[in-house]
């Protein structure tokens, strides 16, 4: 999966400036820079499109509507971020699809006391590169991340997609920093599970 590159700080203060000054074109800036990643958000949350749009389009509103309420400091980015992942929860609530979410200890890996995962995991990393394999193991890799809970695949997009640094994630979730640890551990371990189950059969 490809990284979009973050958003410079400075473009990203301009930015905030404009929206604080309502000028005619800090919106569709707004959009520019931010609607992608926030839609991407979003859709990795809900899981569907019509709610993904939904929930981005609202949390994008909300940034031009409430940059007032932005105080720097933390990124801008992480600010959106934040809004984005509360309008895209909200969705799920709506739909009241919580009892059907698989229970944590379903999917993702046990760890031992010490936060270290313990059981064995078989080395398939050399057979990642074989051609034949490499479309139906993105599509592997898409299944899995989607089969976790959204709040660890939140976590986990947030860091291994958009390439948030831990501090940002907890900023942006409101979570604390060992909690963005082991959501993102135990996160990629699932899914290392997942490919490696693939590529046991394959």
């Amino acid at each position: 999966m490809s990284v979009s590159p973050a958003p410079r700080v400075d473009a990203d203060a301009e930015l905030v400036e404009a929206l604080r000054r309502d000028e005619p074109d800090a919106a569709e800036r707004l959009v520019e820079r931010y609607g992608d990643r926030v839609y991407r958000l979003a859709m990795r949350i809900t899981g569907l499109k019509e709610d993904a749009e939904e929930a981005a389009q609202d949390a994008l509103w909300t940034v031009a509507r409430k940059v007032q309420m932005f105080k720097g400091e933390s990124a801008f980015g992480s600010w959106i971020y934040r809004i984005t992942a509360n309008a895209a929860y909200q969705k799920l609530r709506t739909r009241r699809q919580k009892s059907a979410e698989i229970a944590l200890e379903d999917v993702l890996p046990a760890l031992d006391g010490e936060g270290r995962h313990f059981e064995p995991m078989d080395d398939w990393s050399n057979r990642v590169d074989e051609q034949a394999l490499q479309g139906e193991l993105r599509d592997v890799l898409q299944k899995a991340i989607d089969g976790l809970p959204a709040d660890y695949r939140t976590a986990l997009v947030l860091h291994d997609v958009e390439g948030l640094s831990n501090p940002d994630i907890a900023e942006a979730l409101n979570i604390s920093l060992p909690a963005v640890k082991s959501r993102v551990h135990r996160s990629r371990l699932f899914v290392r599970k997942q490919l490696a189950d693939y590529l046991k059969t394959a």
